[in-house]
C-alpha cells in the first residue's frame, strides 16, 4: 500500500509540474508573442509563434472545439482510475505525462475565448513548417511514446510482466534497509 501511494504522489506530482509549467508558458507566450508572427529560435527548425487553436493537433477538426473537451475529461477520469492499481514507476511517470498534458489543454478549452468548453488551445512553439504546439503536447506525445513502449515490453500498470513474470521493484525500496 505504501509503494502504490508513493506511485500515485509520483503520477500527480509530475501532472502538476506539467500542469504549471504548460500555464505559465502559455501565459508568457500570450503576453510576450504577437499572435502570427514566428521569432526564430534555432533557424528555421524551431521558433516561437502564438496561435488559438481551436482544434487538435495540426488545426484539425476545428469546428470539433467540444469533442475535444469532452475526450479531455474522458482521459483525465480514466488516467485517475487507472492511477489506483499503479504498480510500475515507469507507468506513473507516463499517466502524470498524460494527466498534466489534458488537463493542460482543458483548462484552455473551458476557460479561454471564445467560451467555456470551446475554448482555443493556446500554442507557441513552432516545429519548422510543421505545427505549433505547446509544454502540455510535448507531455502527451512524450506519454504515449512511453505507454507504447511499456506496452509493447509487456509491463502492466500494475508492474506486472507478460507472462507471469513478478512486478517491477522500486529502487529505493530495495536499496534502503529493512525494519
Amino acid at each position: 500500500m505504501h509503494r502504490s501511494r508513493r506511485l500515485l504522489g509520483l503520477l500527480l506530482g509530475l501532472a502538476l509540474v506539467v500542469l504549471v509549467v504548460d500555464q505559465l508558458t502559455k501565459v508568457w507566450a500570450v503576453a510576450s508573442l504577437s499572435e502570427g508572427e514566428r521569432i526564430p529560435v534555432v533557424g528555421d527548425l524551431l521558433g516561437l509563434t502564438l496561435l488559438y487553436n481551436p482544434g487538435a493537433a495540426l488545426s484539425i477538426a476545428t469546428g470539433m472545439t467540444w469533442v475535444f473537451t469532452v475526450a479531455a475529461v474522458a482521459v483525465t477520469v480514466v488516467v485517475l482510475r487507472i492511477a489506483t492499481r499503479l504498480g510500475s514507476r515507469a507507468w506513473a511517470v507516463a499517466l502524470g505525462l498524460l494527466l498534466g498534458g489534458a488537463v493542460g489543454n482543458l483548462l484552455d478549452r473551458l476557460l479561454r475565448e471564445p467560451g467555456f468548453a470551446v475554448g482555443h488551445v493556446v500554442d507557441f512553439i513552432a516545429y519548422g513548417e510543421l505545427f505549433v504546439g505547446n509544454v502540455a503536447d510535448i507531455a502527451i506525445v512524450v506519454a504515449a511514446g512511453l505507454i507504447v513502449l511499456l506496452s509493447m515490453r509487456g509491463v502492466g500498470v500494475d508492474g506486472s510482466r507478460e507472462g507471469g513474470h513478478e512486478p517491477e521493484r522500486v529502487v529505493a525500496e530495495d536499496a534502503g534497509p529493512t525494519s
